[in-house]
């Protein structure tokens, strides 16, 4: 995931893979045609859900590959460096931003790109309300959460105006620029409900031809649940210091493999290329570096988060509550949440499930951000104490019947589903010790993997869920997460807002913590002294770890086995070993 929006803050399977995982091919004509064309051949969990960027919210998907914005943030150096615009320039009021676009740049099918697909794709798409869009949250400024205007300059300038200061903007610019030739027709033409032909367009069922691009790889061919095949874009606009156009690898291959245990089998063959390490993998495979010709990289805390969540969502759809009204009390009241926190023994959870390979996790902001505030700069944490969870319990109501199971106090036994992505050994392992750790205290927790799609449907969708274990990607910058923090972001999902195009909600509300944060992410934006900004995240951090509307687990180590045929890798947990995919060479 390379630019700012993809690499940050999208719904993803914790799974032992990289944003760039390579996992070996099934025997096939792909494998069989390494020696003849230069290839990478990677391995992902599940099927992407689209191949539409404005419309897709989890991963895995192909956008870090096939797309680019005016920027990019090098995850190495934290710098915002071009790529589509050569140059930016900013006023001193810090409104008006000025991006001078590189010459002859190209589509993937050699139509021109210029100017007027930048303006097509934030005016038409990105700023459309008609368009349900993650993207449109982090573009929204300050209290009354008006957007930037856009506007052409001339046939290389473009202008973006903003109604007051906003500091992320310019590596929000990192957004990916899409092709108004091809997109345009579908914006403008509605369907027989008055909708966007647009939504429907590019799904996972259009021919990969048809799909536009402007990044470094095409897609050249979707096999579902077998693989998802990209091709060297030719129109690229990237060259070395020789002249040679890049990336320099013709093919990659993402074989769509739905158990992890099946990628290591693959990898340990000899058939892989790369593989993301999970904890339970890392003493095999460590012994096997020389004899298998790879190398490990990686040993920091992985920029992601895990957590469970409970649905705070006290609305109701046709009458009906989203969640039965006796658990939604439960759910809402802090000290139940504060008593889960408590019971839950992440320290074992890191001796057992993660082989001691990780880290306590304490804060939505990940831990190499400037802005991340630590345990011993303050920030609440939870260390396990069932006896305190009991007191928080009984504190709040609750009681405990001569079984010692847990009762609120109308007399309903404390049971609930919580759910997750099947096919992920480490997160099935990490609910199974959930549902250990909570029968300690009384509570009966039914876990229960299930299919990665069927997943995000209940979490974004229909929000028939009680419970989840899930995460999200970090980034260095927290604004990021706007979507995640504005009470009626798109990935609210703890209390989720419905969005556009969804059936509406009756009698939702957002509590005054959830507001509070919201409050502080918009006035972080506004504020340019840094030692401010970080006062105002640490607060935003504090909030969060008093109320949890997330329950934060485990930060796992990253690490990712290459095989040492490739030259040019320049590991980044924040971006994992492939980021720099257009530098990198084959060379054995």
């Amino acid at each position: 995931m390379l630019s700012l929006i993809k690499r940050s803050w999208i719904l993803i399977i914790l799974s032992t893979f990289t944003a760039m995982t390579v996992a070996a091919c099934n025997p096939s004509n792909f494998k069989s045609s390494a020696a003849q064309i230069p290839q990478v051949v990677s391995s992902i969990l599940s099927d992407p859900k689209t191949f539409n960027f404005p419309l897709s919210q989890e991963f895995p998907n192909i956008f870090g590959l096939t797309y680019e914005g005016l920027v990019d943030q090098n995850p190495i150096t934290g710098k915002v460096e071009p790529r589509l615009a050569e140059s930016w320039q900013i006023s001193e009021d810090k409104l008006k931003f000025t991006f001078a676009m590189r010459p002859d740049l190209k589509w993937s099918d050699g139509q021109p790109l210029t100017v007027d697909d930048v303006v097509f794709t934030y005016n038409n798409i990105y700023f459309n309300e008609a368009i349900p869009t993650d993207v449109r949250d982090a573009f929204r400024i300050g209290v009354s959460r008006k957007l930037p205007t856009v506007r052409k300059i001339d046939e290389r300038r473009i202008e973006f105006t903003l109604p007051e200061p906003f500091r992320p903007f310019l590596l929000n610019t990192g957004t990916p620029i899409l092709p108004a030739h091809a997109l345009q027709k579908y914006v403008q033409q509605k369907d027989s409900e008055g909708k966007p032909i647009f939504l429907a367009k590019w799904g996972v069922d259009t021919p990969p031809e048809e799909i536009i691009v402007n990044g470094p790889y095409k897609l050249e061919r979707y096999d579902t649940s077998q693989r998802v095949v990209f091709r060297r874009n030719p129109y690229y606009w990237r060259k070395d210091t020789q002249g040679n156009s890049q990336p320099y690898i013709e093919r990659l291959v993402w074989q769509i493999v739905e158990n992890t245990d099946t990628a290591l089998l693959q990898f340990r063959s000899g058939g892989l290329d790369t593989i993301g390490i999970s904890p339970d993998y890392f003493s095999l495979l460590k012994v096997q570096e020389k004899q298998g010709n790879f190398t490990i990289y990686g040993n920091e805390p992985s920029t992601g988060t895990s957590f469970i969540l409970f649905n705070l969502n006290k609305g109701k759809r046709n009458g009906k509550p989203l969640v039965d009204p006796i658990k939604s009390r439960w759910f809402n009241t802090v000290e139940f949440r504060q008593a889960v926190a408590y019971a839950i023994d992440r320290q074992t959870m890191i001796n057992n499930t993660f082989r001691g390979l990780g880290r306590p996790q304490n804060s939505p902001i990940t831990v190499q951000s400037p802005y991340y505030l630590s345990p011993e700069k303050g920030l609440k944490t939870y260390n396990y104490n069932p006896e305190q969870s009991k007191q928080l319990l009984i504190k709040a109501g609750f009681k405990y019947n001569e079984q010692g199971q847990l009762l609120d106090a109308e007399g309903n036994r404390v049971r609930f589903t919580l759910l997750t992505n099947s096919g992920n050994k480490i997160r099935e392992a990490m609910g199974a010790q959930i549902k250990q750790d909570l029968a300690k205290i009384g509570m009966q927790v039914d876990f229960t993997p299930i299919a990665w799609n069927t997943y995000t449907d209940k979490l974004s969708n229909t929000l028939d869920w009680e419970a989840s274990l899930l995460g999200l990607t970090g980034g260095l910058e927290p604004n990021d997460g706007a979507n995640v923090w504005s009470p009626e972001g798109g990935l609210h999902m703890f209390n989720q807002k419905p969005q556009p195009g969804q059936k509406p909600i009756e009698g939702w509300e957002a509590s005054p913590w959830e507001l509070e944060i919201g409050k502080l992410y918009i006035q972080a934006t506004q504020e340019f002294d840094e030692g401010k900004v970080k006062q105002i995240y640490g607060k935003t951090q504090q909030i969060t770890q008093e109320n949890l509307p997330f329950i934060y687990l485990v930060n796992p180590l990253a690490m990712t086995a290459v095989r040492n045929r490739f030259e040019g890798i320049n590991y980044s947990a924040l971006s994992g070993a492939f980021w720099n995919i257009y530098e990198i060479k084959i060379t054995k």
